[in-house]
């Protein structure tokens, strides 16, 4: 099974992927190092994107809603709600 050997190839092509049967001895190391700069773009995203969510109607108490753990316009909220029932 597999269809038989490799075929022959031109030595002569360029390409900026590798060509041919392209295994480059490093790619463990560039797939690690493109994995962590995709993670750090979206961890810098979502950081803006928290920061810069504003809420005009907050969320009713006790329903899951899952921003209440990043927005601080919500945690801030929240705690305001808080203080005003313990008084």
């Amino acid at each position: 099974m597999g269809g038989g050997g490799k075929i022959p190839y031109p030595k002569e092509v360029w390409s900026p992927a590798g060509g041919w049967y392209a295994q480059p001895a490093n790619w463990r190391v560039n797939t690690a190092v493109m994995g962590a700069f995709v993670v750090g773009v979206a961890a810098v995203a979502f950081s803006l994107s928290a920061e810069r969510e504003h809420r005009d109607k907050m969320p009713e108490p006790g329903r899951f809603f899952p921003s209440r753990y990043w927005s601080k316009q919500i945690r801030e909220h929240e705690q305001q709600q808080a203080a005003k029932n313990d008084s």
